[in-house]
């Protein structure tokens, strides 16, 4: 593999792991009611762990609720189960239809608990793209080893697989700086 490759590579893995974390970030509450809460909530439904959008219809009617219409009504216990069982703090209510998830507002002491896992998640992402540089470094550093390119190829290619680096760091940066200030404004 030349040195574009290897840089290709791992820029479309730094880009993998910026989109990761925005969804990630995405699914932290606000305050404000969005479906992107619910993403990780599976529902057991013939005995197989399902995404509740694949079997509920999501919709938010106004800000502070979310209301999940099962296509099957007999999951309704589950649906509501699973949504409590998250570390959403939620607490889902049905009228045998559909179940309402209302949104209350955050307190001063969620919204820093809050602050800090989006200060985790954007820490993960961060770590994910030091590790693409240090492979894409050591894959360069391995072919001048073997003689496959010259010296100012490696250090062009470091340079590069560095501006990458920057780049995806701060993207991540950006991405936790808005969603704290989503969070912890009032």
């Amino acid at each position: 593999m030349e040195t574009n490759g290897i840089i290709q590579n791992a820029q479309k893995k730094m880009n993998d792991t910026v989109e990761h974390t925005r969804k990630e970030l995405a699914a932290v509450r606000t305050g404000r009611a969005s479906l992107q809460l619910l993403d990780g909530i599976t529902v057991e439904y013939y005995g197989t762990p399902t995404p509740l959008n694949q079997v509920a219809s999501l919709t938010v009617p106004d800000p502070t609720l979310i209301v999940a219409q099962p296509w099957d009504a007999t999951l309704i216990p589950k649906i509501e189960k699973a949504i409590r069982a998250s570390d959403l703090g939620l607490n889902p209510a049905n009228d045998g239809k559909v179940v309402r998830v209302p949104i209350p507002a955050l307190t001063e002491e969620r919204r820093k608990q809050l602050a800090k896992k989006v200060h985790e998640i954007a820490e993960h992402g961060r770590t994910a793209i030091r590790t693409e540089r240090r492979d894409a470094n050591e894959a360069l550093k391995k072919m001048l080893k073997d003689k496959t390119i010259s010296e100012d190829d490696e250090k062009r290619g470091l340079e590069l697989v560095q501006k990458h680096t920057d780049l995806h760091t701060k993207q991540i940066d950006d991405l936790a700086k808005h969603k704290e200030q989503e969070i912890l404004k009032i």
